[in-house]
């Protein structure tokens, strides 16, 4: 018990350079230096460079091992129960159509990238092995199944084939492909083309911190919506993970990992799509920023009290 400061002091350490970063996009905005145009600009950057760069990086190199198989289909299983939940609940709030895609979506995409500082602060390499893995499940379905339903209510609804052409020529998607052909055939990226891939890669979460408080409203934008999509996402989301920890019997790591990557935060892509396919960004800012400020309390709890 006595440890328990030191512990969480330590973890809000490792992640203190992203609260920092988003301080300063907030700053920068409100210091008129950026306005919440730019962080359309930032957010295509990200979509079309940093984060293909990353998604080929990591998913090339991880190398799962038959205990951890069942990881990716549980973020996938996640997913699918936060868009049945979120499309019952988005229906009965009666919210307009670019609102409701925003909803939809954030009830949808875990916030693994949130989550590897607390992974690594408490449970070094043998964590962050499992939550990477658990990510590959996330990253195929944000990039196919989520992308399409932001693609069906954004700017873009009225066209079924232009809703499949942007959905087969998103770059993260193609990013996936690539990564698995290299991580299945025993590829190895190496030299420039994997010094570009790591520099390149480790900009998506710094540029998304910064699009974040350039968005970011202190505000609470449709304020019963908000609450009810976070609960979604990280109090149903708990629960669920509980369900597969006693399901599959794991333990030790592997149980805190499937806690913890299911209950996260709302994804930072979902104001990226957003952007892309004119969402309600301002609706996604809020909800995003809030469930950030949510966990950075929420999840040392689960640390703490299930660890």
């Amino acid at each position: 018990m006595l440890l328990l400061p030191v512990e969480m002091l330590h973890i809000y350490s490792e992640i203190a350079p992203l609260i920092l970063l988003f301080l300063v996009g907030f700053g920068l905005r409100k210091a008129h230096i950026f306005k919440k145009g730019d962080g359309d600009i930032l957010l295509n950057l990200v979509f079309y460079v940093a984060l293909p760069a990353l998604i080929i990086d990591s998913v090339s190199q991880t190398r799962p091992e038959s205990e951890f198989i069942y990881l990716p289909f549980i973020a996938a299983a996640i997913i699918l129960a936060g868009f049945g939940i979120g499309w019952i609940t988005g229906k009965w709030l009666t919210l307009e159509t670019n609102t409701f895609g925003t909803y939809l979506v954030g009830a949808m995409i875990l916030n693994i990238g949130f989550v590897l500082p607390f992974v690594m602060a408490m449970y070094g390499n043998e964590g962050l092995t499992r939550i990477i893995i658990m990510d590959m499940g996330n990253g195929i379905m944000v990039m196919t199944f989520v992308y399409y339903q932001a693609c069906r209510f954004g700017s873009h609804a009225g066209s079924a084939g232009t809703i499949i052409k942007r959905f087969l020529l998103n770059p993260p998607l193609w990013a996936i492909v690539l990564g698995l052909i290299f991580n299945f055939s025993g590829w190895q990226i190496a030299g420039i083309p994997l010094t570009f891939l790591n520099i390149t890669g480790d900009l998506t979460i710094p540029l998304l911190m910064l699009t974040i408080g350039i968005y970011f409203s202190p505000s609470l934008v449709k304020f019963k919506a908000l609450v009810m999509v976070i609960f979604i996402r990280m109090g149903i989301g708990l629960g669920l993970g509980f369900l597969f920890v006693w399901l599959f019997n794991f333990d030790g790591v592997t149980r805190m990992i499937v806690l913890l990557g299911s209950s996260t935060p709302i994804g930072y892509n979902t104001l990226t799509f957003a952007a892309m396919e004119d969402l309600d960004r301002d609706f996604a800012a809020s909800i995003v920023s809030v469930s950030i400020l949510v966990g950075l309390v929420y999840l040392p709890l689960i640390i703490y009290f299930f660890g």
